[in-house]
């Protein structure tokens, strides 16, 4: 099973960036962690983190013929980018959507996500658990979602 990790704009600075809402936990911190759990969980981790939507979008499309899911943290695309929707959409495979604050407790105007529709779930307001929460639980859908269907591939042979 290949689950893809998008880490959205401005994710880079992670540790540094407002600490007080984002934590002290740097981005390599959180994909160190996410390649512990895929360990544990038999699951490969292939994260990817961009400023730029486009090549947030490039990377879905590219990626979506060698995985099974992705867990998203959109960061403020959320908020505002349908095409990072249409890109999760056009990619055909579950996502969780995932923040490592609680974006209902902030500022109005984060408290609406395009993609939290169209998620399987999400997760918010736990600092980088989030992410291993949202890993997690996708990983319990696709082997759920495999299990309701013997005929087709398990998670990562398709």
């Amino acid at each position: 099973m290949r689950i893809a990790v998008v880490h959205g704009p401005n994710l880079n600075l992670l540790g540094v960036r407002e600490p007080e809402v984002y934590g002290t936990a740097t981005l390599d911190d959180v994909n160190r962690a996410l390649s512990g759990l895929g360990d544990e969980l038999g699951a490969v981790v292939e994260p990817f983190q961009s400023n730029s939507q486009g090549a947030i979008l490039d990377f879905l499309a590219e990626a979506r013929g060698r995985i099974d899911g992705v867990v998203v943290n959109p960061a403020g695309l959320g908020h505002t980018s349908v095409a990072l929707l249409d890109g999760l959409l056009a990619a055909g495979k579950p996502f969780v959507e995932v923040h490592l604050s609680n974006p209902a407790s902030r500022e109005g105007f984060r408290r609406h996500s395009h993609l939290t529709p169209a998620a399987v779930g999400v997760v918010a307001g736990f600092g980088m658990d989030s992410y291993l929460a949202g890993f997690r639980c996708l990983v319990g859908h696709l082997i759920r979602q495999h299990n309701q269907d013997p005929g087709g591939s398990p998670p990562g042979n398709g």
